[in-house]
């Protein structure tokens, strides 16, 4: 087993901007939406969703299945960056800076 550090373990993020303006297209957005919730996807804002993977192979496998679920219409975006880049983030909130998050220990992959 090789050893899993903040440049190996990798986050996923999904942003999407989906139609929504016929009921029809409500639905696929919040089914698209309950899908990201189902594969692990935590919600960061109503269309930004990310997951924790552990390397390269799980962002792949992790794209393969939100491609497959893309509705139609609108922009699907997925970004892909290291733990150690994520450290960095820097997160306000109603103007004020907030404290580093903390990143999911190494037994939450599994």
């Amino acid at each position: 087993m090789s050893h899993l550090s903040g440049y190996r373990i990798m986050w996923v993020m999904v942003m999407f901007d989906l139609p929504v303006l016929t009921k029809a297209q409500r639905k696929r957005a919040n089914d698209f939406r309950l899908f990201l919730k189902d594969q692990g996807f935590q919600m960061a804002q109503l269309s930004v969703y990310m997951k924790h993977v552990s390397g390269k192979d799980g962002v792949s496998a992790v794209c393969a299945k939100v491609e497959g679920a893309i509705p139609p219409g609108g922009i699907v975006d997925v970004l892909q960056f290291t733990d150690k880049q994520y450290e960095n983030i820097i997160c306000f909130r109603n103007r004020e800076r907030q404290e580093p998050r903390e990143n999911p220990g190494q037994l939450a992959l599994f």
